[in-house]
């Protein structure tokens, strides 16, 4: 009888063998199954699910969260209007010089493809897209903010960059490096016709 079984178990042995990859590949895993588990019973008597009950415990934000608090103003409903007031009251409350690298690296990754590495408005796209030059006295004339303002909401053919740069220090930055552009530059000469 011993002789009848072993030949049927060893063809089961190698069977179950030469299945593993469809066992390892194809079966989920029970990590995966207790992802499909909402919550445990157990969880809700858990310090964590109310850890502000308590006065005992710290209440460091965390590195990288969200703030709740001294989040950046909101003024894209009056910009998007036309109001060019509440962006022109902010001051730049960064140190030029120490943001100039930060701009450069910015300015470069986000805007000389249309505005051209020197902001003289000759990038790969200006011609497409028409992107002004950022050297002219109406430029040099706009405030910080007003720039600032440029960069996180847009207008006219320039897109929001809002999204893209997301911290407020590193918009300043940009704004920064481009004063440095504009400094580097003379002022264009006016034209025959007189417009600049």
């Amino acid at each position: 009888m011993r002789r009848r079984l072993r030949a049927p178990l060893a063809a089961l042995g190698l069977l179950a063998l030469g299945g593993c990859n469809w066992y390892y590949n194809t079966l989920p895993s029970p990590d995966d199954l207790m992802k499909l588990v909402p919550w445990f019973d157990h969880m809700i008597t858990s310090p964590a699910i109310h850890p502000y009950k308590r006065s005992d415990l710290p209440r460091n934000t965390v590195a990288g969260s969200i703030p709740i608090t001294k989040t950046e103003a909101d003024w894209g409903a009056e910009w998007a209007a036309g109001t060019w007031a509440p962006a022109d009251k902010i001051v730049n409350p960064t140190d030029p010089a120490a943001t100039l690298a930060a701009g450069d690296s910015l300015y470069h990754i986000y805007c000389t493809v249309c505005h051209g590495p020197a902001g003289a408005a000759n990038g790969t796209v200006t011609p497409k897209v028409g992107a002004p030059s950022l050297l002219t006295a109406k430029a040099r004339g706009l405030s910080d903010g007003h720039v600032y303002s440029l960069i996180r909401y847009g207008r006219g053919v320039m897109p929001r960059y809002g999204d893209k740069i997301v911290k407020p220090a590193e918009r300043w930055a940009v704004v920064n490096y481009l004063r440095k552009l504009q400094a580097d530059q003379p002022l264009p000469t006016a034209a025959p016709g007189g417009s600049k």
